[in-house]
This record gives C-alpha cells, structure tokens and sequence, in this order.
C-alpha cells in the first residue's frame, strides 16, 4: 500500500489538515485563500515529504479540488519551430505557477482538432490555449461558454469572445515593405500566404498599407497567395522568376515560404531578387538573399498567454470572470522588431 498523508503527518509530528494546507499552499491556484502554516511547521511538513518520498495523488486532489493544475496547449503542427519556441514560453510561465503542459497537435485539421480539443476537456483540464487550424471557432466558443477558460495564441477567430496572444503582423509586414520601398524598390511582390488564417490576412494588410502610402498600386500578378509551407514557396518563387519582368523585390509570408523561396534561388540561377521575410531563425542571414527580417517574439508570445489563462482560470475561481459578455475579449499584440541583415 502506498504512502498517505497519514504518513507524512505522523512523520512530521502535526495533524493531516495541517499537513493538507502545507501541500495546498504549495504552486495550488487557491494557494491564497488557503489558511497559512507557520515557517517552522511548514519546513517540518516538507521535510517529512521529503524523507518519506511522498507524492502527491493529483488525481484525487483533483477530484477533491476541482483542478488537476493542468493546461491544455494545441498546436495546428509540433514539427515547426515556431511553435515550439512559443510552447516553450508557455511551459516556463506554467512552471512559476505549478502548473503543467499537456500539449497536443491538431494536424493542420479542423476535424482533428475538435477531436483533440474533446479528448483534452475530458482531461479535466484547468484551461486550454488553442492555435486554431481554421476559421471555424464556434466549438472553441462553445467550451467556454461551459465554463473552460480558453486563450488563443498566435491566430484569431473572428466572431468569437475570447482572448488571444499575437504578434503585430500588420505593422511588422508594414515595416517590411516601407524598408524595401526606401531602398528604391517599386516592383515588389507578396509571396505566400493561407488567407485563411488571421496572421496571413493581417501581413497581407499590412503590405497593401505600405504600398498605398508610397501611392503605387501593386500588380495583381505580384500577389502570390497560397499556403504557408515550404514547398508553398518555392512554387510560388519559380511562377514569379519566369516573369517577363520577375519582381526586383519580395516580401515572404513566414519562415516555411522563404526557406522555400531560398531553395529555389539555389536550383535558378540568375538575377536575384531581394526578399524580406517575416519570422527569424537561427540560420536567416544565412539566407543570401534575405535583406531584412521581422523578428516575432514566439517565447514571449507563450509566455504572455500562460499568464492569461492563468488569469482567466483565477477569474473562473473567485468568481470575477466576465464569460458572459460575448464582447469583452482581449487580443494582446506583441511588437515585432524588424532588422536589416546586410548591406547589399
């Protein structure tokens, strides 16, 4: 038979209602309106949980509770290093407060991801924070509706009250082209991009913007959408080199669609054109043709949204929530730094 509190509490010399409050104030959500335990009592307990090697049933905290100190993170994909860098900043704000990542992928799949998404709040959950694979939010809509706090990070669903982490895609995509345009470029084109999905949508608007304020009309021609991965962009990249007059310079979606414009470059030789890419790596100014990057802060991204959901699941304890007001979300946009990488 396993160890009980009953064991620790006899260890340690003090009562197992003592013994549960030392453990209940310990990284618990409710760890405020637990009844404090005096310093001296409290070393005594731990160590005594030390000695004894006691773990703690979390099932049946759980049970007794309400909260298995666990979050849900969904992913559209777990092989991309993007979001795993934001997966990273949401396990780092979840450690601080005790509470743990149980992370999923939906596999770029509306469907998929309902089915994760059920299987996820049958976990009993304390929150989940979603990157949604489609326009489609209402089934996101309906768990919080139950009552399962719920962040978004990365993309927004329009139509839906909840909140949401992003970058500034706009003004980061606006930055971009203004850089290209002050350089003397006039021809530049759009590449990439699942409209799909806000953050395409959003550095679509933000090139249109800066083009308009430099009063030149872009060439429909020049607006490359579709997809967002890295075979997107090379197909996209070949379609505009065969241009009786290819663009001088390009602005590229994300990461996956430039890596695939960059492979293609090296398979054509010739003129090349000049391309600003939204997303840095590691390895971007090893891409020569790369002239400017916009820099999105996937870790601070994660962080930010642990910290929501956290909130929100405080919120949903004490009771101050505001779930039932469809419009008050909050979209939180975090800056993004564009930089130049060389001097061509």
């Amino acid at each position: 038979m396993g160890l009980t509190i009953k064991d620790v509490a006899s260890e340690a010399g003090v009562s197992t209602a003592t013994v549960s409050r030392v453990l209940s104030s310990s990284g618990h959500p409710s760890a405020e309106f637990v009844r404090p335990v005096a310093e001296k009592t409290r070393l005594r307990v731990m160590a005594a949980v030390k000695q004894l090697d006691y773990r703690i049933n979390y099932a049946a905290r759980g049970l007794k509770t309400q909260s298995t100190m666990t979050v849900a993170v969904l992913f559209p994909e777990l092989a991309n290093d993007f979001f795993m860098d934001v997966a990273e900043g949401i396990e780092q704000e979840l450690n601080i407060r005790g509470y743990t990542m149980l992370m999923a992928s939906s596999l770029n799949s509306i469907e998929e991801e309902k089915k994760r998404i059920a299987m996820l709040a049958d976990r009993m959950v304390d929150g989940m924070i979603v990157t949604p694979a489609s326009t489609r939010g209402d089934h996101l809509q309906t768990l919080a509706d139950q009552g399962l706090p719920m962040v978004m990070v990365d993309r927004i669903v329009e139509g839906t009250s909840l909140d949401a982490v992003t970058s500034d895609n706009e003004g980061g995509t606006f930055q971009l082209t203004r850089a290209l345009l002050a350089d003397g470029f006039k021809r530049i084109a759009f590449v990439g991009g699942e409209i799909t999905y806000s953050t395409a949508r959003e550095r679509l608007s933000g090139f249109g913007r800066a083009m308009a304020e430099a009063g030149i009309n872009p060439d429909p021609s020049l607006i490359c959408l579709g997809g967002m991965e890295v075979q997107d962009g090379y197909e996209r990249m070949k379609s505009l080199l065969q241009y009786p007059d290819p663009p001088e310079a390009m602005v590229a979606v994300n990461l996956l669609v430039h890596l695939g414009m960059a492979r293609c470059l090296l398979e054509l030789k010739g003129k090349e054109p000049v391309i600003a890419g939204f997303d840095e790596a590691r390895f971007t100014p090893f891409l020569p043709a790369c002239r400017y990057i916009a820099a999105q802060d996937a870790v601070g991204m994660g962080r930010r949204a642990g910290q929501r959901i956290i909130e929100k699941i405080l919120e949903k304890r004490t009771g101050n929530g505001k779930t039932s007001e469809k419009n008050d979300k909050r979209i939180i946009r975090l800056p993004v730094k564009v930089s130049r990488l060389d001097k061509r």
